[in-house]
């Protein structure tokens, strides 16, 4: 049986997260810690982390936390890096106190002053986080669409930025099939995700992969473009997702579902079409 679940909200308190997921028939779920589209936030209380994990006890769901949307770990613009590695260095702690062990963050974007410098960016700023906090929860990079400016899209990339880390036991990666496709990385035959999984286990190795974003892509491949579609209604298709599903590695990670709600389907139909073309 595969481990799947989707992208819940938190209105209301963190805690029903854990019920949304629940609900939805998760058995992982990612979720923001706090309003993904702004700077501020309110501190945890101790009653928060404490019913938080007591309900992530009591569902054996696993959470997977994820960075909110303003952070630009590449910016070249020094108050905005300056902000980004202060919010990177707090949800690494607001996940330790909650108990959640992977935090998945976007590497993000140069701004049109070159990939080695947003990359240098990227580094120095996941090395002053981890220096700041001292705990267990594991850093997870994920790969991006190949989109203007962007940065982590390809493998030697990624790889390029975890061999300058500090802790690299603390990092692992997370895999979006969307972005990767649309990145240019063959997902849709059996030749194309063997070709694609040896390029990731080359330069990142499989034993990093610790999360799989199973989304379908509303662009084609190598589109550079972000747009994410239901289980098997996009390019990548059901057959793609099948072999995906069915890889002897990639089977045994959690799959996390960024997929649209809409009246075509919903977050329990989409979980509904995973565990059938995995059957």
């Amino acid at each position: 049986m595969v481990k799947v679940g989707v992208h819940v909200s938190i209105a209301g308190s963190l805690d029903l997260a854990v019920d949304r997921a629940k609900s939805a028939g998760c058995d992982v779920f990612q979720q923001f810690s706090r309003n993904p589209r702004g700077w501020g936030y309110k501190p945890l209380s101790d009653d928060d982390c404490d019913t938080y994990r007591a309900k992530i006890a009591a569902t054996g769901i696993l959470p997977v936390d994820h960075m909110p949307y303003l952070p630009n770990l590449a910016s070249p613009k020094r108050d905005v890096w300056e902000k980004s590695v202060e919010s990177l260095s707090s949800e690494l702690d607001r996940c330790h106190r909650l108990g959640i062990p992977y935090l998945v963050t976007h590497l993000g974007h140069h701004l049109g002053d070159g990939i080695a410098g947003g990359r240098v960016r990227v580094i120095k700023a996941i090395n002053v986080a981890l220096e700041k906090t001292d705990n267990p929860v594991m850093l997870i990079l994920e790969n991006t669409a190949g989109e203007k400016n962007s940065v982590g899209s390809s493998f030697e990339h990624i790889h390029a930025i975890m061999d300058n880390l500090i802790e690299p036991e603390r990092i692992g990666v997370c895999f979006d099939t969307c972005h990767a496709f649309a990145a240019g990385y063959e997902l849709r035959t059996e030749a194309g995700l063997t070709e694609t999984l040896a390029q990731l286990g080359e330069h990142i190795g499989l034993l990093h992969l610790k999360v799989i974003h199973l989304n379908d892509t509303k662009g084609d491949l190598g589109s550079g473009l972000d747009r994410h579609e239901h289980i098997g209604m996009g390019f990548i298709g059901e057959d793609g997702f099948r072999r995906i599903l069915h890889h002897p590695v990639l089977s045994k990670l959690p799959f996390i579902c960024e997929t649209p709600v809409d009246e075509r389907r919903n977050d329990a139909g989409n979980i509904a079409k995973v565990r059938e073309l995995a059957a």
